[in-house]
């Protein structure tokens, strides 16, 4: 789960961890008080989406005066922010984010991912500041520092040392900059977070080190152990077919590619999207159904998938262990009683009552209903039939 710059700032500040002070709003006419309340002489208005490169795209502008701040406020609430991250449909602005400017010394790169690799959080610092970091990594990969960090023995005074001496901080900035990353750590820790980014981290004119951005993510499995946070889910961000699969007990993600994926249990789903591309296609989706799938689930799964109109064929992929694969079977009837399903459908089904899932589609005789042998086999004609091959 994503959360806007306002609200990690806010948790931010929990953990002492400095910031870019602002006030968030989202009515226009509250522009004039934020701007009295927050005093100064220099504003910023940030446009709150959960996307990245939003000063490309318009969203961010410096203002010199109050009438300025009303004016961008104006422009930004309302409008569609397209970014490299938000795609060519943009994403709409409904809140802005008024905050005092900094006095800017110098900009850094800082924060924490989860290293699936090595099962364990990395810390990452540059001194190229304000810049994607995918763009850093391309062009400069020797101006991104990590150090991995033991969850079981914690972040070390050496690890902090060598990632100050990186950044070139004197005596009085790396003791500032220690607190600042053991705070930053503890509160990605505590949180349950998989992504913490600060871009920029600023050093200010008196040597003060602040997160001027931030954006955070979260493990959603863990969300039950952070009801604050699970409150700051803002579903006007997220995307509204994933929403709905979840109320359906579906895991669901939408993806960019043309083949459209049913499949039962996590690692299965990742493997069938694995192979599609291996044959030379995209998944448009992972679409785990779980081992409680039943002919309603089945049937809002292939809802939510006819739903992406880029999808051009439907690879149900099914072992049958603790999920029936007749339950599948009368799942895809009945999706074609409610949906009309124009696309050709490949079926493999393997396990549990699969014999008598086959005969159960061969008795309804479904159009466009494709069988197949095995997982390559199914992968193979599900990529063929998408690019009418």
């Amino acid at each position: 789960m994503k959360i806007h710059e306002y609200q990690a700032k806010e948790l931010f500040q929990k953990y002492n961890i400095p910031t870019q002070g602002g006030i968030v709003i989202e009515d226009a006419t509250k522009a004039d008080e934020a701007v009295d309340k927050l005093g100064g002489n220099l504003w910023v208005v940030k446009a709150q989406v959960h996307a990245g490169g939003r000063g490309k795209g318009g969203g961010v502008k410096l203002a010199k005066n109050k009438e300025e701040v009303i004016k961008y406020v104006k422009q930004i609430l309302g409008m569609t922010l397209i970014t490299a991250q938000t795609g060519e449909e943009g994403i709409l602005v409904r809140k802005v984010y008024i905050a005092k400017a900094e006095d800017i010394k110098k900009e850094y790169y800082f924060g924490i991912v989860l290293d699936r690799n090595l099962e364990m959080p990395v810390m990452i610092a540059s001194t190229e500041g304000g810049v994607e970091i995918e763009k850093i990594a391309k062009e400069s990969p020797e101006k991104i520092h990590k150090v991995a960090i033991d969850p079981q023995i914690g972040i070390c005074d050496f690890q902090i040392r060598e990632l100050a001496k990186t950044l070139n901080f004197n005596k009085i900035v790396s003791r500032r900059f220690s607190l600042f990353a053991r705070n930053l750590y503890q509160f990605y820790m505590n949180s349950d977070a998989e992504m913490v980014e600060i871009n920029p981290m600023i050093l200010t004119d008196d040597d003060q080190l602040i997160a001027l951005d931030a954006k955070v993510s979260f493990d959603d499995n863990a969300l039950g152990r952070h009801k604050d946070i699970a409150e700051m889910q803002d579903f006007f961000e997220e995307e509204e077919s994933e929403i709905e699969a979840h109320k359906y007990g579906l895991n669901y993600i939408k993806l960019d590619g043309n083949v459209g994926c049913m499949v039962n249990g996590a690692g299965l789903a990742m493997s069938t999207m694995d192979i599609i591309k291996d044959e030379g296609g995209e998944p448009a989706n992972f679409l785990d159904v779980g081992g409680n799938a039943n002919a309603e689930t089945v049937a809002k799964g292939f809802e939510l998938i006819l739903k992406d109109s880029n999808v051009k064929a439907i690879f149900v992929n099914i072992f049958g262990g603790i999920v029936r694969c007749d339950r599948i079977a009368n799942g895809i009837i009945k999706a074609t009683e409610i949906t009309e399903v124009k696309v050709p459908v490949i079926v493999r089904l393997e396990g549990t009552n699969s014999k008598e899932a086959l005969e159960i589609l061969r008795k309804v005789n479904i159009a466009n209903l494709i069988s197949a042998n095995d997982l390559k086999d199914g992968a193979k004609k599900s990529v063929q039939t998408a690019i009418g091959v």
